[in-house]
């Protein structure tokens, strides 16, 4: 079970979907995915994806490049709290009290999809509102949690998406290879 993290060796933002473009941003899905594979490769890393609002189109967008197994170890898809607890072993507790669109969770996802997937030392993990419906004053439809942890280095990120639930699922795909991205060409 992960409960508290230590936070001396992560780092929390929240941005909305108007902020912060890059260069990145203009690249496709599968461009996004060439760019992590090689990144990856050429670290000898693997990557492990949690998600839930996406269920799975993460993974989907790693495995359809070809030689994939290079580098993309396994996905998690972890739609329900209990899924969450059961599979990734994220403390209910931590579900209970803070929600499962919320960074503790976003960042005990990341954290423990590490955990399950031993020779990974790269996570993503997603989890959101994709609508219709299910958002809330809070937590409005297009709310979406990023965690990131790259070679034990925990990123977390708030986004909002405006669209329909195909475009907010397509956004959030697309916004964790970015960033993923970006964060492994930093290191």
């Amino acid at each position: 079970m992960v409960k508290a993290m230590d936070s001396s060796s992560t780092t929390t933002t929240t941005t909305t979907t108007a902020e912060a473009t890059t260069t990145l941003a203009d690249l496709d899905t599968p461009a996004l995915v060439v760019a992590v594979a090689g990144l990856l490769q050429k670290k000898g890393w693997m990557l492990a994806t949690a998600e839930s609002c996406t269920g799975g189109l993460i993974g989907a967008a790693c495995t359809e490049l070809a030689g994939s197994s290079a580098w993309f170890e396994r996905g998690f898809i972890t739609y329900s709290n209990e899924a969450k607890t059961e599979i990734l072993g994220v403390d209910a507790a931590l579900i209970a009290a803070n929600g499962a669109v919320s960074e503790p969770v976003a960042r005990a996802m990341a954290v423990c999809a590490i955990a399950r997937s031993a020779p990974s030392r790269v996570a993503l993990a997603v989890t959101g509102v994709a609508g219709p419906t299910g958002g809330t004053p809070d937590k409005p439809v297009g709310t979406v949690w990023f965690g990131w942890s790259v070679d034990g280095q925990v990123r977390t990120e708030r986004r909002r998406f405006d669209g329909d639930r195909a475009t907010v699922r397509a956004a959030t795909v697309h916004y964790a290879l970015q960033t993923l991205v970006e964060l492994l060409s930093a290191r």
